[in-house]
């Protein structure tokens, strides 16, 4: 009897083992079905903000002659520009740079001869920060007009700058998601699945290029500052469960 009970026992042993290999099995080999998307949120937008830049110079063998010309300069650049409509607050003038200039002399062997001093060059900057940013845009295109006057004025390219760039980059992130989302839905419709769970979202880079310009993106992120009107981009790219 206890013999009969012994390899009843070790029998039903091997198919409990048995079911549980088997089950085993199956479930190893079972694969969890994910589906990976990319959605894009893109806007276009104007900047609201712009930061122009300019400067101006005087040289003179006596360095009280051109600082005395570079002040003229300055009361008539300051002039200009509070009749073209800028608050005198917003005329932001750095300090003078004093440059000594000389003239190196060679003989008629190509041999060094020592240096001339020809006089002072003296050179002021200045810049406008403002939100009238079409205002601003047009002074620094007819700032050539102080020309006529004898002011040595030279105008850098204004650089436009949007203040609600974190607003808008929670606005494209959830146009991203969004985005990608439709994606996945569409991708489990047509394989016959239903969409599950989000198991990960990862983002891009934010971008900021001109609007119909031929701009790279990079990987660090591209930020324009020359156009006016920008176009502002990024990824988010999801992981769905399938089912």
């Amino acid at each position: 009897m206890k013999k009969h009970l012994t390899a009843a026992i070790f029998a039903l042993s091997i198919i409990v083992a048995a079911a549980i290999l088997g089950n085993a099995i199956i479930n190893r080999n079972k694969k969890s079905g994910t589906v990976d998307v990319t959605g894009l949120g893109e806007q276009n937008f104007s900047s609201d903000l712009v930061v122009w830049e300019g400067n101006f110079s005087r040289e003179s063998y006596d360095i009280k002659d051109a600082y005395a010309d570079l002040e003229k300069d300055r009361k008539a650049v300051t002039d200009y520009l509070v009749k073209k409509g800028i608050p005198t607050e917003q005329i932001i003038f750095k300090a003078v740079n004093t440059n000594p200039r000389y003239q190196q002399n060679y003989n008629s062997s190509g041999n060094y001869m020592g240096q001339t001093f020809l006089g002072y060059e003296l050179n002021q900057s200045l810049q406008i920060e403002s939100k009238e940013v079409e205002k601003v845009d047009q002074i620094s295109r007819e700032i050539t007009e102080l020309l006529l006057q004898g002011v040595r004025f030279y105008s850098q390219p204004p650089r436009y700058y949007y203040t609600k760039l974190e607003s808008l980059k929670i606005e494209m992130i959830s146009k991203a998601t969004e985005d990608a989302r439709l994606r996945a839905e569409r991708i489990a419709e047509n394989s016959g699945s239903k969409l599950g769970k989000l198991i990960s979202a990862n983002m891009g880079i934010f971008q900021i290029t001109g609007q119909n310009s031929a701009e790279d993106y990079s990987w660090g992120g591209t930020l324009n500052t020359s156009s006016k009107e920008k176009t502002a981009s990024i990824t988010m790219r999801l992981s769905y469960s399938v089912k």
